[in-house]
């Protein structure tokens, strides 16, 4: 029996092409658990799998999609039945293993969590690896005493997936959120999300020469990275701390220990990819907990596996908004 799924091949020359093609079970990578996918999304790493790679994928033709969520069909492990609702983002899947952009997937048991109680398959791909990411950058934060009322909490790209979510997370639990875009024509999309202040992303984009400047921000989720990161860490309150997530603006740090040494600033490092079992249980709890449902609805831009070759071009060009939801079997 046949399924469809989105292959990228390579040529002899190096180019590579993505298009939706005919699988079988026997196409499928070896492992325990078999998942009839219900729903994938749209990440940058997913980007850059369905176009060029991006060094990121080992060997062709390749079925990218870093992020999925649906039903056991088999399971060899005793942790998961058939019937049972599951999610995967992280470990490599998608880049180094076939992912999400198919019917039907093969991944290890240990990769997978189960779908937590209050969300769909559709929602937890609303979420997908770049709400997960966020999740766990906000957790970091309150785990370093980030509260509300201690001051505006900065989330840079924030019109992009991590920031949306962030944005939303951040603004139902209390705290005053300023969201830093490049695109002035987010505004309305972030203050209905929660943000109360809109940071022109210009204002943040260029280094000064000073080590620090006024003590503006009690806690800030950055997306960027680069030179704006550096910015942010000079404007930092006494004692806070930085969610780094993201590097859209460059993977170098042009800064000076001064805010680390003169006002224990702290740079918090989330790693998605190879999260503790415990710790992806956690934050998925929080996502059912924290975000709400009619905010991440309003992110979500729906999608079919042959809009994927077009929205991972988007994605590398910074021109995708919220969240996409891939429908694998519409």
């Amino acid at each position: 029996m046949s399924f469809q799924g989105l292959v990228v091949r390579k040529d002899d020359d190096g180019k590579t092409t993505a298009g939706v093609e005919d699988l079988t079970l026997d196409d499928l990578p070896a492992a325990e658990v078999t998942v009839a996918v219900e729903y994938s999304t749209v990440n940058y790493k997913d980007g850059l799998c369905v176009g060029p790679g991006g060094g990121l994928v080992r060997k062709y033709p390749h079925v990218p999609g870093i992020d999925f969520a649906g039903t056991v069909e088999a399971s060899d492990d005793p942790r998961y039945q058939p019937g049972d609702k599951v999610v995967l983002t992280g470990w490599r899947v998608g880049e180094a293993h076939w992912g999400g952009y198919a019917q039907k997937a093969r991944v290890k048991a240990d990769w997978l969590v189960p779908l937590p109680q209050g969300l769909t398959t559709r929602q937890a791909m609303a979420v997908g690896t770049a709400g997960f990411t966020a999740v766990l950058a906000v957790m970091a934060l309150r785990d370093h005493d980030l509260q509300p009322g201690h001051g505006p909490v900065l989330v840079t790209g924030a019109a992009g997936g991590v920031g949306s979510v962030a944005t939303a997370v951040l603004a139902n639990l209390g705290y005053e959120v300023a969201a830093v875009t490049g695109r002035p024509e987010t505004e309305g999309y972030l203050r209905d999300l929660g943000a109360t202040q809109i940071v022109p992303r210009a204002d943040l984009a260029e280094t000064v020469k000073r080590p620090l400047e006024g003590e503006t921000w009690a806690g800030c989720v950055d997306a960027v990275g680069g030179a704006m990161l550096a910015r942010v860490l000079g404007q930092m309150k006494y004692g806070t701390s930085v969610a780094a997530v993201g590097l859209a603006g460059g993977a170098a740090l042009p800064a000076t220990v001064i805010p680390f040494l003169l006002r224990g600033v702290n740079l918090l490092g989330i790693d998605s990819v190879m999260q503790p079992y415990e710790n992806r249980v956690r934050a998925w709890e929080q996502v059912a907990k924290d975000l709400p449902m009619d905010k991440l609805e309003a992110m979500i831009q729906p999608a079919v596996l042959s809009d994927l070759p077009a929205l991972g071009a988007a994605i590398l060009k910074g021109e995708i908004k919220g969240r996409v939801v891939v429908d694998v079997n519409g």
